[in-house]
Formats: structure tokens, C-alpha cells, sequence
């Protein structure tokens, strides 16, 4: 019994399934997978996604980046930019970009969430109107076949939209990935977008899609 426990528990910290009472069951696409895990998946896609969001932010520019793996990759990307702000809610960037002399970082308030290191909530909101940014640079959990921006958290949904109110363009970097994920709170659409950073061509519907909305769609191996 203690065995059982065990493995279940471990299960459940790698993100394959969710303890109850009495036992476990499959995980049913309403939680995202842990911040350790989500990290080490694809990084080799998510480094190519970020190099070019990265190459398509010029020096002297003000951006907001918000949470995820994929952010921090771009932020990453960013160290050898000159005179840039960013604004975020994501500690980790901050961390990451504390090494880059040509960065000033500001911090957003709001609610700590210990599991991945961001910022949310209601002053996570506010303080984000206050800006009026260049580009925003934002993720999303999945990426539905209509072109919605999907994820998890309410909260963190309410502070990615605050975002794009607040930015002249906006970027979004999502790896192939989050085209086979599914999430329930709605973020926005690509429709929305100025560009789609990803690490994979699109299926041709989502394709056709973007062209008719005139989302720009940039694959990391540097197609367009």
C-alpha cells in the first residue's frame, strides 16, 4: 500500500494524473503540467521560437513579458539587447535579465505563485495598465485549431489580457506543442495578434486563418 502511495504520488507530481481520496485519476486537461517539466519540454524548439521573437525586437524598445517557459527562453534571447525596458510578472525574467546591464526591469505586484515564480491577480492587472508598451511578448498553455489562445488559470488569463490592451504589437510564442494541449479559459485569438512566434508549420487551416487576419506566422528555424 505505502508503494502504491508512493508511485501515485510521483505520478501526480510529474503531471500524469490528480490524487483524490482513496486513490488517483488520468488528468483531464483542466491542470497544466508542472513549471520543472513544462521547462525541460522542447527546449531546443522553444531556444530557436525565442531567437527570432528576439531578432524581431529592436534595441531601445519597451516590452511586457508575462509568464511561461517560452518567455523566459525570449528573455534569455534578449541578453545582448541595448536600452530595453521590460515590464513583467514573471520573476524568473527578471532574474535572467538582471544579467544584461542594457536592460531596466520592472516588477509587477500581485500574488506570488511559488510553483512557477509568477505574479498574478487583481494588482498584477492594475499595474500593468499603467504602461503603454512597444510589444508585448506573451505565451498561452495551448493553442486551439481556430486560432484561441487557451489556458489554465483565470487569473493569470485576466493579467495576459491586460497585457495586449497595453501594447502597440504583440507577439506570441507558443512551440508546437500547444497545438496537441487543451486548456479551458480563453486568453484571446491569433486574430488579435501581430505575430505568432512558433517552431513548426501550422496545419493548413490555422494557416489560412492567419493569412486572413494578418497574424504573421515566423517558424524558429527561420521560415515565414
Amino acid at each position: 500500500v505505502q508503494t502504491i502511495r508512493r508511485d501515485l504520488g510521483e505520478l501526480a507530481d510529474q503531471g500524469h494524473l490528480d490524487r483524490i481520496h482513496g486513490g488517483a485519476l488520468p488528468r483531464q486537461g483542466v491542470v497544466n503540467i508542472t513549471y520543472e517539466r513544462r521547462r525541460k519540454l522542447n527546449a531546443a524548439g522553444k531556444a530557436a521560437i525565442a531567437a527570432a521573437c528576439a531578432a524581431a525586437i529592436p534595441d531601445n524598445a519597451s516590452l511586457i513579458l508575462n509568464l511561461g517557459t517560452t518567455t523566459e527562453a525570449v528573455a534569455r534571447a534578449l541578453m545582448h539587447h541595448r536600452n530595453i525596458t521590460v515590464v513583467t510578472n514573471n520573476m524568473n525574467i527578471a532574474n535572467i535579465l538582471a544579467e544584461n546591464p542594457g536592460c531596466e526591469i520592472m516588477v509587477a505586484g500581485g500574488a506570488l505563485r511559488r510553483s512557477d515564480g509568477g505574479l498574478v491577480g487583481d494588482l498584477t492587472t492594475s499595474f500593468f495598465a499603467q504602461f503603454k508598451v512597444d510589444i508585448a511578448v506573451i505565451g498561452a498553455s495551448a493553442l486551439d485549431s481556430d486560432g484561441d489562445l487557451l489556458d489554465y488559470d483565470l487569473a493569470e488569463v485576466r493579467v495576459s489580457r491586460s497585457i495586449l490592451a497595453q501594447a502597440r504589437r504583440s507577439f506570441v510564442v507558443a512551440d508546437h506543442s500547444k497545438l496537441t494541449r487543451t486548456a479551458p479559459a480563453r486568453i484571446g485569438s491569433l486574430a488579435e495578434v501581430d505575430t505568432l512566434f512558433t517552431d513548426a508549420p501550422l496545419p493548413a487551416p490555422l494557416v489560412d486563418r492567419c493569412k486572413n487576419w494578418g497574424t504573421r506566422v515566423v517558424i524558429g528555424s527561420g521560415q515565414s
